[in-house]
């Protein structure tokens, strides 16, 4: 599902002469709603003012923004990382690809029964994406925390089975990632993907008991279908979004919740 939000302006130049809606290139973009959307209706006057109309269209799960450009139905979308790109292209058969990184989110794990990783006790419920590149993302935060032992620690596609030590003897949920702030009162741990959390209302550099650092190889990007990365259109949009004003805005708006990663 998404919202499409319309557009009825007149966009004008550098040189204030005016440009219409006819004139002006439309593209558009999925993405999930914080933060990609915000960034997106952040930089569209910037696009307006270049003869972009840019048109946001807002999705809540992590597969139909990838259809519907794998499809056509859409031109770029904005909320995935690499790791979890390639997981889909080979899953699906599609040919999506990078052509701009943005910004990084990171993945950090909640609890609203403990306070600190050393109260999780044995057995306890530990809930995962169930996608395969962020279900193996949250695997790799809990062995960075020292809670568990991934036979390759370097694997961004390990799951489960790759565990071969869980001294606590952690029992592992796997949840749509949407889905994992509404379950976090029923498990002891979630692991839950930034953008969730900060709709849920959770602070990652304040709320989470373990995060990523900076260094994190799972830089959000925008995606378009292989043929499409020269369009025009496209290349204004990521020279937008990696702008000095986009850097400036999420180090204003996210108080180092996300980091620019260019």
């Amino acid at each position: 599902m998404f919202i499409k939000k319309a557009v009825s302006v007149v966009l004008f130049g550098s040189l204030g002469l005016g440009i219409s809606l006819a004139q002006a290139q439309s593209l558009s973009v999925a993405a999930t709603p914080v933060p990609h959307a915000e960034l997106l209706e952040f930089v569209k006057p910037e696009l307006a003012r270049q003869g972009v109309d840019l048109e946001v269209k807002v999705f809540t799960d992590y597969v139909q923004p990838n259809r519907q450009v794998a499809d056509g139905a859409i031109e770029a979308n904005f909320f995935q990382h690499k790791p979890y790109m390639d997981s889909f292209n080979q899953q699906h058969g599609t040919k999506l690809v990078s052509v701009g990184l943005v910004h990084v989110e990171p993945f950090g794990a909640y609890s609203s029964k403990i306070k600190s990783l050393d109260e999780l006790k044995e057995g306890a419920q530990v809930a995962l994406p169930n996608d395969p590149s962020n279900g193996a993302r949250a695997l790799l935060l809990l062995q960075k925390a020292g809670l568990i032992k991934l036979k390759d620690p370097t694997n961004i596609l390990a799951t489960s089975r790759d565990i071969v030590e869980n001294p606590r003897k952690l029992r592992f949920r796997e949840i749509e990632a949407a889905n994992l702030p509404r379950v976090l009162p029923d498990v002891d741990l979630a692991l839950i993907n930034t953008n969730y959390a900060l709709e849920a209302g959770l602070n990652p550099s304040v709320d989470a008991l373990v995060i990523e650092g900076v260094e994190s190889p799972y830089a959000n990007l925008v995606a378009v279908v292989q043929g499409n990365a020269d369009n025009a259109a496209v290349k204004k949009l990521v020279d937008a979004l990696q702008s000095d004003a986009v850097r400036q805005f999420i180090k204003d708006q996210y108080k180092g919740t996300i980091v620019p990663a260019f």
